[in-house]
């Protein structure tokens, strides 16, 4: 009698993927339509079927293992992200990776609340794909906050405008709250609270009404602050607040 398999070859894609441990289904959805899934060196399209015994997948390059483990040990930590870094898994070019920071001992982990390689601050990362997806979809609206030094005088028309909203490319966008915590005389700090996830969203409803960014540091997501944390330095969340991560994204 032949030993059952675990998978047969119509076993759609993200549902493997999932199992491999790289989050939920809509996540590993969202990994394949980026184009971040190869399957025998092919770019995978979504609602492709696969058998993961038979064929190499990779996911940003990184071969995804025959034999689907149990269950890791959730990580969940909180890394202050230097300026220069990038949030990916993998970069062809060998630049430094926010990831790097990371030991390997930590196994794979998920980057929740990407920044731009000229931004840094708070990256909250964990191989619990369940957290993850409900941190990064829109629809919970999880806050994000940001201490940003803007070039000139930003006046109280113009948080008014922000908080109002404007239309980015991928549509309408605005800020949840604005705090003018310092004015100098050519810049000018703020916090920006942001509920949305839009691709370098602070910089571009800024440009938006003609303020350059000078600096971009993320201070909170949801209930989680940086606090002490230094560029380059890591630590892990607590009980407390990881509970309170869950609640946010209710």
């Amino acid at each position: 009698m032949k030993k059952a398999r675990l998978f047969e070859s119509d076993t759609r894609l993200q549902k493997v993927l999932a199992a491999a441990g790289f989050g939920s289904r809509r996540l590993c959805e969202e990994l394949i339509e980026q184009g971040r899934v190869e399957v025998d060196g092919t770019v995978a399209k979504l609602g492709s079927k696969v058998n993961p015994l038979d064929c190499r997948i990779t996911v940003d390059g990184q071969k995804i293992g025959q034999k689907l483990s149990k269950a890791a040990k959730p990580v969940y930590l909180a890394l202050f992200k230097p300026k220069g870094y990038l949030c990916t898994n993998n970069d062809q070019q060998g630049r430094a990776k926010t990831i790097d920071l990371i030991p390997e001992s930590f196994g794979r982990l998920f980057l929740i609340g990407r920044l731009d390689k000229e931004s840094e601050g708070l990256i909250l990362l964990t191989n619990d794909g369940t957290l993850s997806e409900r941190l990064t979809h829109p629809k919970y609206g999880v806050p994000k906050v940001y201490r940003v030094q803007v070039a000139g005088e930003f006046k109280a028309e113009d948080a008014k405008q922000l908080r109002q909203g404007v239309y980015l490319a991928e549509g309408f966008a605005k800020a949840e709250h604005i705090t003018i915590k310092r004015q100098h005389k050519q810049s000018t700090i703020l916090d920006i609270t942001l509920a949305e996830g839009m691709n370098r969203e602070v910089r571009r409803l800024l440009a938006r009404i003609g303020h350059k960014v000078m600096m971009l540091v993320r201070i909170a997501v949801g209930p989680v602050k940086v606090g002490r944390l230094m560029p380059g330095e890591w630590r892990q969340l607590t009980p407390h607040e990881i509970a309170r991560l869950y609640a946010a994204g209710e």
